[in-house]
């Protein structure tokens, strides 16, 4: 039970930090780019609040079990070389 209380008010603490920070672009930042940042690293949610959007292979990251075998692929992807100008060319400019 104190578990769950303590992982509660941590989880309030970061909801009310993530809703009362501004970004610099009115549209972007707040809960999402909390998120972004949280659970995709300081890159992608840097790229969020810039107005890129958040490729479907990341949201994928966070399903357990399944985030394996897409987190190989992307391994893969990075040692074949793969490139952000490539991912613009394969996905469109809105996510890379």
């Amino acid at each position: 039970m104190k578990k769950l209380i303590a992982s509660l008010m941590v989880g309030v603490l970061l909801l009310c930090v993530a809703g009362t920070s501004s970004a610099l672009n009115e549209d972007r930042g707040g809960l999402m780019g909390f998120i972004a940042g949280c659970c995709f690293g300081i890159r992608a949610g840097a790229a969020y609040n810039d107005g890129k959007e958040i490729n479907w292979r990341e949201w994928v990251l966070l399903i357990p079990v399944a985030n394996i075998g897409f987190a190989i692929w992307n391994g893969v992807d990075g040692a074949n070389g793969m490139t952000t100008s490539d991912y613009a060319k394969k996905y469109g400019v809105a996510f890379f």
